[in-house]
């Protein structure tokens, strides 16, 4: 579909690079609301034939409206609840744009009912609800006809977005479980927009969703948002567990708002409860049998209680859907027929579309309601009785109640629903245990008026201050504030298909050249390099992790320039570095993370001053031993500074438990000790004070301004957060007034991620790539071992 006036709009405001740095002055922010459904019904005239649209009221995504500000544009994007034929949809289109701000997407047919019914109804929803395909009455089992189906349509609603977006001041929210993919697809395309998803369903446990043959693309396509929405903590947390055990990523929270780091981005989670009505027919035949049970232990009630059950209409159809509908109206007979008159039926079933306003008149009338779906997002239908309960002036008067009279209300709610954890003044119930179900609601009943009007009153003020248009300005105002730092960064798209993700990283981040280092290093005389070894001269995932021939002769080549002070610094210990690179005679080590150093082969270790007092070490040993029999997979590695608790092997969420547990209990029994605890990826080490990669480089560098050499070319070069003490090291070491000359410096970390570095390279393999570049340009001649030595005393 192409609208008039639509992408020449598009055009004047914003460039289609996706890594523009341009940003419009003259466009208005606007908001463009991704769904399913517009919010609007559809009808075609009988007189005219021609189709009549008008505002779905109800719809949530309408009135959602009220957050924001009345200057503010909304579009809505989504599909039609009516099926228009081909040659209607383009003047269709027209009308609703113009008339509704409404983009409608017009899925084909066969597409629609494989992408809706097929696989969000019969994968993703039974998948949130806990539902696994073991049967065909808990859904089919994966289709690959229908997720493509899935990935069709989602490319079909990103493409209606890009109709009408200006990418570079629109903000988009998507909102639900059947668009869970656009959002990889809009940032291919725009890696800066501005991009916020809702989830209105439950999140199932990583348990439930691993199973999920496209689990990685969906957690990737919500992971290209820059926040994400979910009714409750439990939700939110299901899918950080997933994000952590299926992708490799940990989150933290920071100033009070829980963040994701994915490639430099981080990506924000949002905890709101409100949503969206999705009730299930099994909620109603386990609230029958509540009311019979309720009959059965208060005979007294008899007579004088009704249940008025509310059928809202199945979003899906089936065998399952049939038998339920069948075996709820049976069970609805044989309570009226035992406990019931020829005057009084206990239970009052309704299977129709009710309107609004006769529900609401249900709930004003009724002193309790009972929510007891099985499985659920959030509803509404409590909130809703809340503020029917509350009353309004017309209502007071058709039931003939005072306006100042107290007002009271009653909620019986699942533990399983996302509004439960929101009124604390509810009886919350295990929907599966009836007996308590119906004990809940006698409780309810019974209770003095005075605590009902107490806990009205409580829900109340909570329900009439978080409300739709709340959820929708909050929501707004995080999303603003999680697109902060979008022009700030420099952009990277990188992967492919479903697999695509932005990197996110400095302006002043950049790839290291081989040309560029080399002419450097070229015209300099007095070079400083420092390499880290596991992950930069030796790549990380290698099982050998001795050094290949190729590394040895660059090394040795390297070594044996006299300009050239060449230092390999790591975590590892003395005895194995000192074994694997015997044959780089001139070459410096710093062991232990600089606990031991030495200048060359034949010179002797020295050790830092703080190796006094390594007692401590006696009570870190028990302590990391009870983590390790308690976590399966982890292990102790003991150097002879420090000791190593690694969780790489164990379950990722309960080692990353445990790590945090080690971290706090080991800085308590350590609180007067020498020595330090670190946490780095997988593992927990505690090492004494004093040590780091960071005072290696230092000392390094001092011994060389004092011994009449100050550097003119420092390069340094690591992949972890170890590392990064170096970079921070060099940076602040080189500003000293004692240089004559500011050296050029190269600091270079491995991998395109957040660091102090100012480079980057990809992996170890550019970074031996590199160094031959170096070696090439070096003039080898043999040299006799230097003047100047490294020590760690103190040159105070």
């Amino acid at each position: 579909m192409t609208v008039p006036g639509i992408i020449s709009d598009m055009d004047c405001c914003s460039s289609n690079d996706g890594d523009s740095d341009v940003t419009s002055s003259s466009c208005t922010e606007r908001k463009i609301i991704v769904a399913n459904m517009l919010p609007l019904h559809a009808k075609r005239d009988a007189e005219t034939s021609k189709w009549r649209f008008s505002l779905d009221e109800d719809s949530l995504l309408l009135q959602l409206k009220d957050g924001f500000s009345p200057e503010r544009e909304v579009i809505y994007v989504g599909s039609l609840k009516a099926d228009i034929d081909a040659s209607e949809q383009e003047e269709v289109a027209q009308k609703l744009l113009e008339d509704f701000n409404c983009v409608p997407t017009f899925l084909p047919h066969d597409l629609q009912k494989k992408f809706y019914l097929g696989f969000c109804k019969q994968q993703l929803w039974p998948l949130f609800h806990y539902m696994l395909p073991m049967c065909p009455d808990h859904g089919d089992q994966f289709d690959r006809l229908k997720w493509k189906a899935y990935v069709s349509a989602n490319k079909i609603f990103t493409d209606k977005v890009m109709e009408v977006i200006n990418p570079d001041d629109d903000y988009v929210w998507v909102h639900d479980y059947h668009l869970m993919i656009l959002p990889t697809f809009l940032r291919k395309r725009f890696h800066r927009i501005k991009l916020g998803f809702f989830l209105h369903s439950p999140f199932s446990s990583s348990e439930i969703y691993r199973t999920l043959p496209v689990r990685d693309e969906i957690l990737r396509g919500l992971l290209n948002c820059d926040l994400i929405g979910f009714h409750t903590f439990d939700y939110a947390q299901h899918f950080l567990s997933c994000c952590s055990r299926m992708l490799g990523l940990d989150y933290e929270s920071k100033r009070g708002h829980i963040g994701l780091d994915y490639f430099g981005r981080t990506v924000f989670i949002k905890i709101l409860p409100v949503g969206v009505h999705m009730g299930r027919l099994e909620s109603v035949l386990n609230l029958l049998s509540t009311a019979t049970k309720l009959l059965q232990q208060h005979p007294g009630l008899q007579g004088k209680i009704a249940l008025v059950q509310i059928v809202n209409p199945a979003r899906g159809s089936g065998k399952d859907v049939q038998e339920a509908k069948k075996e709820t109206y049976l069970t609805a007979k044989k309570i009226n027929e035992v406990y019931g008159s020829p005057n009084y039926q206990p239970v009052i079933l309704i299977d129709r579309p009710v309107p609004r306003y006769e529900k609401s008149a249900y709930y004003a009338l009724a002193e309790c309601c009972i929510v007891n779906a099985v499985r659920d997002g959030m509803n509404l239908v409590a909130y809703k009785y809340i503020v029917c309960r509350q009353g309004a002036p017309c209502m007071d008067e058709a039931l003939g109640i005072k306006s100042d009279s107290p007002r009271t209300s009653m909620l019986v709610v699942s533990e399983f629903i996302g509004c439960s954890t929101s009124l604390s003044g509810a009886i919350r119930v295990n929907p599966w245990d009836t007996d308590a179900v119906a004990e809940a609601l006698n409780t309810a009943i019974t209770m003095p008026e005075y605590e009902k009007q107490l806990r009205h009153e409580k829900h109340y003020r909570f329900v009439s201050t978080h409300n739709v248009a709340y959820w929708a300005l909050s929501f707004a105002q995080d999303l603003d504030r999680a697109c902060q730092d979008h022009y700030s960064k420099r952009c990277w798209g990188i992967g492919l298909g479903l697999g695509f993700r932005v990197v996110s990283l400095s302006p002043s981040f950049r790839r290291l050249g081989i040309d560029h280092i080399v002419s450097a290093y070229k015209r300099t005389n007095r070079r400083a390099i420092f390499l880290d070894y596991d992950g930069t001269v030796v790549p990380e995932a290698s099982i050998v992790k001795t050094p290949s021939p190729e590394v040895i002769s660059i090394l040795k080549t390297l070594c044996n320039d006299p300009k050239n002070t060449v230092f390999i610094v790591s975590g590892r210990g003395r005895t194995s570095l000192s074994d694997w690179l015997a044959p780089c005679e001139m070459l410096g080590i710093a062991a232990e993370h600089g606990y031991f150093i030495r200048w060359s082969k034949d010179s002797e270790w020295e050790t830092s001053p703080v190796d006094a007092d390594l007692e401590w070490k006696k009570i870190v040993e028990p302590v990391m031993s009870l983590y390790r029999e308690a976590t399966d997979g982890s292990s102790i590695q003991t150097k002879e500074s420090a000791l190593v608790w690694h969780h790489q092997d164990a379950d990722p969420d309960f080692g990353s438990c445990q790590a945090k547990e080690l971290l706090d209990h080991l800085e308590d029994v350590l609180a007067n000790e020498p020595a330090v605890v670190k946490r780095g990826r997988h593992i927990v080490e505690v090492k004494p004070q004093g040590v780091s990669k960071g005072l290696v480089a230092e000392k390094v560098l001092l011994r060389m301004v004092n011994g009449g050499k100050p550097p003119d070319f420092v390069m340094c070069v690591g992949d972890d957060k170890s590392d990064e003490d170096m970079f921070h090291s060099i940076l602040t070491s080189v500003s000293n007034p004692s240089l004559p000359v500011a050296p050029e410096i190269f600091a270079c970390t491995v991998g395109r991620k957040p660091s102090k570095a100012k480079y980057y390279l990809d992996d170890a393999a550019d970074v031996v790539k590199l160094l031959q570049g170096l070696a090439t340009a070096t003039i080898s001649k043999p040299r006799c071992l230097p003047e100047i030595q490294v020590s760690f005393e103190s040159t105070a």
